[in-house]
């Protein structure tokens, strides 16, 4: 073969940054190494692979080609290796999650993945769907975790667990008592929500727009815990998921109002680029997720794992 597996390092780490010197710094080596290795694979072949644009360089349609057979080949190349030093083969694992799923589940499920399998080097990722979709797209991450749409040409998206929004606010919050809430009363309170391109401010939007009334969005958060403290504090009304008020709710901090005109199901679903190769940590991960929720209806029914 006229092509090594450092070309192909190179090659899809200059196409991840889209510039010669973070790729060095990613592959911990000097720019010109970096250059020259990249220069080579395409003087070999009489090819070009990026368009340059001052000192981004992006893939043509022959590097875009190129891309998911490459890291298809490293991916494989490096289970092989861990299998030569006495490993078990599982290398390593970078999963995307978004904030819901990242911080109530796959913390933990990461974590007893790795109770089982010590030696597999695992990494995650909590960003908002628009972040993780295109991590994922980019072959930046193995495998993602959402609770919002994916319209990605090149990801395969599998439904994993159904999920539900609720609307809550503080026990001591004038609607906490109320048994029936009119849609008109709750749109009038001040709102607490997750920032646009989250999941879950996606599922929200989608249930308030059938009903044609105005919102007083006070705050818009990036993170739940902070959305939970600010309702607390008697600030307005939030919605997020029942997995994320689970606690909460049972300590009576907070309060779920019933909405039954509101729409707010989900599901939560697994994210991979179609080309993406499946290695033994990936299948690994995917088939404890799904033996975690096998029979259960509704994320926040969820028994998670205990980790010694």
């Amino acid at each position: 073969m006229k092509f090594t597996l450092r070309q192909l390092e190179v090659f899809t780490a200059v196409a991840s940054h889209e510039n010669v010197s973070r790729a060095a710094e990613q592959l911990s080596l000097s720019q010109s190494a970096t250059s020259t290795s990249l220069a080579e694979l395409e003087r070999q072949f009489d090819c070009q692979l990026f368009d340059r644009l001052g000192k981004r360089l992006l893939l043509n349609a022959l590097g875009r080609q190129l891309l998911p057979q490459a890291v298809a080949l490293l991916d494989r190349a490096r289970e092989i290796e861990q299998l030569l030093h006495g490993h078990s083969g599982y290398g390593s694992l970078s999963v995307g999650a978004t904030l819901t799923v990242g911080n109530y589940l796959a913390t933990l499920l990461l974590a007893h993945f790795m109770q089982r399998h010590g030696d597999c080097r695992a990494a995650l990722h909590v960003h908002n769907t628009a972040s993780v979709v295109q991590q994922v797209a980019n072959f930046e991450l193995d495998l993602g975790l959402i609770e919002g749409d994916c319209q990605h040409p090149d990801i395969i998206v599998e439904p994993w667990v159904e999920d539900e929004l609720a609307v809550f606010c503080a026990p001591h919050h004038p609607l906490a008592q109320q048994p029936r809430i009119s849609l008109d009363r709750l749109f009038a309170q001040s709102w607490i929500l997750r920032e646009q391109g989250s999941g879950t401010r996606l599922t929200f939007d989608r249930a308030v727009r059938h009903h044609n009334r105005p919102l007083n969005i006070r705050l818009e958060l990036e993170h739940t815990e902070a959305i939970k403290r600010a309702v607390e504090s008697g600030l307005g009304v939030g919605c997020i998921s029942r997995l994320a008020l689970r606690d909460a709710v049972r300590r009576g901090s907070l309060v779920i109002l019933e909405t039954p005109e509101l729409d707010l199901r989900r599901a939560f679903c697994f994210i991979w680029h179609r080309h993406k190769y499946q290695s033994a940590a990936m299948r690994e991960f995917l088939e404890l997720c799904r033996a975690l929720t096998a029979g259960v209806s509704r994320s926040d029914q969820i028994v998670l794992p205990e980790i010694a």
